[in-house]
């Protein structure tokens, strides 16, 4: 212990108890005055609005709100360019580092210039008392006022360091008008952010608060470029800047009328300013500087492109466009353009169409394409059904009401064939999409599957850009990091992007920790194969040199057009990123020619274009994958009578069943007929594997597919045998089930015609058409008949030449009018 200073703290206090006895009037006093000073300072200092500032992932201003009270007001920055700091330092306070608060040379020589002159011509605050005084609302220059300055002004030098008190007074000076701080009156008189200031510029605005009516054209300008100068001047006779330094500078002109700030993101400004006003704790204050993961660069090609194309579809009334730009391994947004700039307040330009729920069209054909490889309903080359078909009241068709009777899953996504994906969405179940979809990631889905019905997959329901977007990114980062894994899975692969470089980001470490061998909901293997085929979608041939552009780089991509014509997406994803495109009307005006692959394709790969070269594709997950036998013919599992070939498909998919259109046919010694034991002796027979589809799929196959052989009939002597009487040679295609039929009434009050059609697999087959017991006629090659049933419930019957009878029972419901 150390007695002497001990010692020394207790008879310091005792003088003060001996003080306090003496004068305990002066004491009070003395103690109030301290408590006066000590809690003096107001909480925050500064308690004016702010503007709300927009930043890129570099600290480039990307856009602006002026604050409620009309001024240009940016938050506090912690930092100042050393240019500026020297600049007001040598004009207004030369000894601002050394003093505390209160400069007394400064003092008294205002006092002798001011006696000397007989008026106000010096006011010695140092720019410490300044920012006090600033805080105060600039009251009125007395003996008084400067005296409380001072008084604060010591006291805030004691909370404040000289670095965070020049913050202050840079970012609350005014700088002339409604232009208010360093930062602000840097973009508004230069257009760049204060560290790129010139000399000259530091200079003008170091001195243009002693004077900021001076910054306005028509004003005496010339007192506010002799201040200038003098600064230089006095910056080079101190060694600061050199001679040409200071000439060229003195050469540079003032600023004119103030630049408009940049609006680059307006739409996420919009959001981020709405986000951070809801209630939050005080432990998480409402942000009035946004620094946000944009890239700068990005923002103004994908701006730039959206606005050249509004030009050109303008011509056909489209007025909206959207784009996103996300990168894949972080999940933060690079490029946001909520909407096209330029389509004016009666097109909507301020809706924010990225956030917007839209009819999604075919865009999520390829999320049920990966689902039904990872639950093992398909395989890759899994024929899928192709046909007419009416389910209830809701008939789908194809784009260009073609049918293929049966085609490869995978063709069917390259195509964005309708009818196999509502097939397949009935196979694979509406109520598990629907759940898959929401853990994908689609918050749009808010309403139960049954609403949406099997329309859901063709644009029955809504999903937002950025969801879309954000839900491929998801896919080709859990894809990409397979093999960094070590063939693991993070259960944050799937999460909403990132539009804030502040918020911490996931570190590699706590990802593996979080890794797991369960895939959860899609794993490597179907996401691989799922982008092999968006790979080979076929893209618009007017838009470029595909091919080329295909050799350059390889996008993963899907596009879709919802009903209507109301709105045009695109979306496409490589290993490094993944950009979303819309297009159309924020009313929801249809246009004739609004399709995906027309309007939002071309600006969906301009923008690829535009973005800096990565490595090469994905890795096929071989961890993820097995080989096993693949029938040649259907695509599915090999079964034991298939011709197969070896190929690699999903783990997930070894459930997938065996081919079903393979079958063991008994033929005669002359291969033409099919024969039972009770017509032929089995020794004589011919045992062949057959690839056999229904009568309504192999009559549309057989038009795409020459090469396919319909299996022999049986033999006369055969056909009344039981196998024969179980093959059925024929086949409604519509109606194909018991429903009700919704007829138009004309306008001569009649019922309109109703198609019925029938396929059959011999082409020289002859069908005996029977309406409710009555003969209609007979039909050959071409089976279809227009009939007009009146209201009511109904029977048709079909019998070809060998005696085969076909029924179906169906109900016409007329519409009126």
């Amino acid at each position: 212990m150390n007695f002497p200073f001990k010692n020394k703290v207790y008879s310091f206090w005792q003088r003060i108890r001996g003080l306090a006895q003496r004068r305990p009037k002066t004491t009070a006093a003395l103690v109030l005055l301290l408590l006066l000073w000590l809690f003096c300072l107001p909480r925050p200092l500064f308690q004016k609005p702010l503007s709300t500032v927009l930043e890129d992932r570099k600290g480039e201003l990307l856009g602006a709100r002026i604050a409620e009270d009309g001024q240009w007001r940016f938050p506090t920055s912690d930092s100042l360019p050393t240019k500026y700091a020297q600049c007001v330092v040598e004009f207004e306070d030369k000894r601002f580092w050394y003093h505390p608060g209160v400069d007394p040379l400064s003092l008294v020589r205002a006092f002798w210039l001011n006696l000397k002159n007989a008026r106000v011509v010096s006011g010695g605050s140092t720019l410490t008392m300044q920012v006090i005084r600033l805080s105060r609302d600039n009251p009125s220059r007395t003996v008084l006022e400067k005296i409380v300055e001072a008084f604060m002004s010591t006291r805030l030098e004691l909370t404040y360091s000289k670095k965070e008190i020049l913050c202050l007074y840079a970012s609350n000076a005014p700088f002339g008008g409604n232009v208010v701080g360093l930062e602000a009156a840097s973009w508004r008189y230069y257009g760049k952010r204060p560290g790129l200031l010139t000399w000259a510029e530091a200079a003008t605005l170091a001195v243009l608060p002693n004077s900021p009516a001076l910054i306005h054209p028509g004003r005496n300008r010339a007192v506010l470029l002799a201040k200038r100068n003098r600064l230089l001047q006095k910056l080079w006779e101190d060694g600061r800047i050199s001679a040409s330094e200071c000439d060229y500078a003195k050469q540079e002109p003032l600023p004119e009328q103030p630049l408009p700030l940049p609006q680059l993101a307006p739409h996420l400004l919009d959001r981020l300013m709405l986000e951070s006003q809801e209630p939050r704790s005080k432990s998480q204050p409402s942000s009035f500087r946004h620094h946000t993961s944009l890239d700068k660069n990005l923002q103004e090609r994908a701006t730039e492109i959206l606005a050249r194309r509004q030009e050109l579809y303008r011509g056909n009334d489209i007025h909206n466009l959207a784009a996103v730009i996300l990168d894949v391994p972080t999940g933060e947004v690079l490029a946001y353009v909520g909407n096209v700039v330029g389509a004016g307040k009666d097109h909507g330009e301020s809706v924010d169409v990225l956030t917007a729920p839209r009819s999604t069209g075919s865009i999520l054909k390829p999320y049920l394409y990966a689902l039904a490889l990872e639950s093992g309903d398909i395989l890759p080359g899994s024929l899928l059904h192709d046909i007419p078909t009416q389910l209830g009241e809701y008939r789908p068709e194809n784009y260009y009401e073609t049918y293929d009777g049966a085609v490869p899953a995978r063709r069917a996504l390259i195509r964005s064939l309708n009818v196999p994906f509502v097939l397949l969405l009935q196979q694979y179940g509406l109520e598990k999409f629907h759940f898959g979809l929401q853990r994908l990631g689609l918050s749009t889905l808010n309403k139960p599957p049954s609403h949406y019905g099997l329309s859901l997959i063709l644009g029955g329901a809504e999903a937002s850009l950025i969801d879309i977007t954000n839900t491929y990114a998801c896919m080709a980062r859990r894809l990409g990091s397979f093999y960094d894994r070590n063939g693991r899975y993070a259960s944050d692969d799937f999460r909403p992007p990132r539009f804030s470089i502040t918020s911490k980001p996931i570190t590699p470490s706590s990802a593996m920790a979080s890794a797991s061998k369960n895939p959860e909901l899609l794993g490597a293997g179907s996401i691989w194969y799922t982008f092999e085929a968006m790979r080979e979608v076929e893209r618009p041939n007017s838009a470029g040199e595909w091919e080329l552009f295909r050799a350059s780089r390889q996008v993963a991509w899907k596009t879709g057009t919802s009903f209507g014509f109301r709105d045009a997406w695109a979306a496409g994803v490589t290993p490094r990123y993944a950009v979303g495109v819309w297009v159309g009307n924020a009313d929801g005006e249809g246009r004739p020619g609004l399709l995906g692959v027309e309007m939002a394709a071309p600006i969906l790969f301009e923008i690829f274009g535009q973005l800096p070269q990565e490595g090469g594709w994905f890795d096929p997950p071989y961890d993820d994958m097995a080989q096993v036998p693949v029938c040649r013919q259907s695509g599915f599992r090999a079964s034991d009578i298939c011709e197969a070939d070896t190929m690699w498909i999903p783990k997930s998919a070894l459930k997938a069943a065996v081919c079903p259109y393979h079958q063991m046919l008994h033929l005669d010694p002359t291969g033409q007929w099919q024969v039972t034991s009770d017509c032929e002796s089995p020794a004589l027979m011919q045992h062949r594997a057959w690839f056999i589809l229904p009568p309504i799929e192999e009559y549309y196959f057989k038009g795409k597919n020459p090469g396919y052989i319909s299996p022999p009939p049986f033999r006369a002597d055969c056909s009344g045998s039981q196998a024969a009487q179980n093959q059925t040679p024929m086949q409604l295609i519509y109606p194909k089930h018991p429903t009700r039929i919704y007829v138009p009434v004309d306008l001569d009050g009649k019922l309109g015609s109703t198609v019925f059609q029938v396929a059959h697999r011999s082409r020289s087959a002859e069908i005996f058409w029977h309406l409710d017991g009555n003969y209609l006629g007979n039909t050959t090659v071409f089976h279809q008949m227009a009939l007009q049933p009146p209201v009511g419930l109904h029977t048709l019957a079909l019998v070809d030449r060998d005696g085969y009878r076909l029924e179906q029972t169906f109900e016409i419901v007329g519409k009126g009018k």
